[in-house]
């Protein structure tokens, strides 16, 4: 017999749940690392400003397609309306969402190697080069980095399996606390480095001669990474939304929550890096080449220190890669569940195994399948150029065209005011966006990314 379809237990197991889904490598990483390339506190003013005109109302849409349909990402779009074409814009996510899943199991895959080499005590007495070293063997090795990727799968389908109050939930409200007490208390530890002060300048106090017309595009493509806009799994948790919860309250809670783990991430990156004399932006080598460099270097001669700093770090990444994992494997099972009545347990492993095979592939092609390319890229920068450049700004460009231009309107206000219990003053704002700002800075985003504007 089909089970009962799942739902959040509040407002507030929602909101952890989203903000889990949203806080990944695109906060822990990719935030310092466009902060740093991009002029510091400027960018964090027009990624601010970004958020909130651009990144908001495109999640609101997501909450109120999905929470409207009560079904998985695909079937979602077109059910307010508009014409049965528009499910393609819901298969598109949740497409996009599985690939992204594919190569972002290799990344955390990493992360599970350095989390178990920090607590072993690898990271001592070593030096730049070493750090360098050890990284570029452990990606070409044929065997140590796809082991790493599945076992982080089979973590991520563990939870995924116990459903979605006592899977998906549940665990949300364990780690979501805890990532969130690391961060702090890491960030608090780093302020009181020698020389974090001037890292604390650099992203607080702005520079308005470093603001360039890319730091724009450069904030407006972060949104998509920073809250997990049009992976699928924004529309796919709002399914499980209770009728009588706040969409907008549960979206500004959880892009405030996102949004301030990104800004402590930059507070401990900065701190470290700066103490040390250290710029960072060194790309995805940051986290497994400069920080463990950074470390080792600021608590020279304190071995206990180092241990501890390096340990938290790495607990602090496994966390926010799993709870993003988590978004992206429930995709595509409630698609197949859904679409073609695949019990749940069946549809976790066919999309596991599916991710794992691809994410083989894309973890190969850094090492033993180097020399296999498709216009010059390898298979892992293949799938982040296709997903990140192209599906994803072409799927909130669709997903802002159809909530603010083609679904039925009434549906939609039911929706973003609970009835038109709240947020009414903010639905006309919110649809004014949607209809002739988010499409327009999206479009600017592809083609600026495509290198045509």
């Amino acid at each position: 017999m089909e089970q009962k379809r799942g739902t959040f237990g509040g407002q507030t197991a929602g909101v952890l749940v989203i903000a889990g889904s949203a806080i990944g490598l695109g906060n822990i990483w990719r935030f310092p690392y466009e902060l740093g390339r991009n002029g510091g506190a400027v960018y964090l003013i027009i990624y601010v400003l970004c958020i909130a005109l651009f990144g908001l109302p495109l999640m609101v849409s997501e909450f109120a397609v999905g929470r409207n349909a009560q079904s998985n990402t695909a079937r979602a779009f077109g059910a307010m309306g508009g014409g049965r074409a528009w499910k393609w814009v819901g298969f598109l996510g949740m497409a996009a969402g599985t690939l992204i899943l594919c190569y972002y199991g290799v990344v955390a895959g990493w992360t599970l190697e350095y989390l178990i080499r920090a607590g072993a005590g690898g990271f001592a007495e070593k030096g730049t080069a070493d750090f360098t070293a050890d990284f570029s063997a452990f990606i070409s090795d044929p065997v140590r980095p796809v082991v790493c990727m599945a076992v982080f799968m089979l973590v991520t389908l563990g939870v995924i399996l116990a459903g979605v109050e006592k899977g998906i939930e549940r665990v949300s409200k364990i780690l979501m606390p805890l990532l969130f007490l690391f961060v702090v208390a890491l960030a608090a530890a780093c302020l009181t480095l020698p020389g974090a002060a001037d890292g604390m300048t650099f992203l607080f106090k702005p520079d308005l001669s470093k603001f360039t017309p890319s730091s724009v595009f450069s904030a407006m493509g972060q949104c998509f990474f920073s809250l997990s806009l049009c992976m699928g799994c924004i529309c796919t948790y709002a399914s499980y939304f209770r009728k009588e919860d706040k969409l907008v309250r549960s979206a500004t809670n959880a892009v405030a929550i996102d949004t301030i783990i990104a800004v402590l991430a930059g507070v401990i990156i900065f701190s470290t890096a700066f103490s040390v004399g250290i710029e960072p932006d060194a790309g995805p080598s940051l986290l497994f080449i400069t920080l463990p460099n950074v470390f080792q270097r600021v608590f020279a001669g304190q071995t206990l220190l180092c241990y501890v700093f390096s340990l938290m770090f790495y607990v602090l990444l496994f966390i926010a890669t799993l709870t993003s994992a988590m978004g992206l494997l429930e995709v595509p099972t409630i698609y197949l569940k859904e679409e073609y009545r695949i019990r749940r347990r069946y549809s976790s492993v066919i999309s596991t195994v599916f991710c794992i095979i691809v994410g083989v592939a894309c973890s190969l092609s850094m090492g033993l399948w180097a020399g296999f390319t498709v216009g010059g890229m390898n298979l892992f920068d293949l799938f982040d150029f296709v997903t990140a450049k192209v599906m994803l700004p072409v799927g909130g460009f669709l997903t802002a065209l159809y909530t603010g231009w083609f679904c039925d309107r009434r549906l939609l206000y039911k929706q973003v005011t609970s009835d038109g219990r709240t947020a009414r003053a903010f639905f006309p704002v919110y649809r004014f966006l949607l209809r002739y700002i988010v499409p327009v800075a999206i479009l600017v985003i592809f083609l600026n990314q495509l290198g045509l504007f």
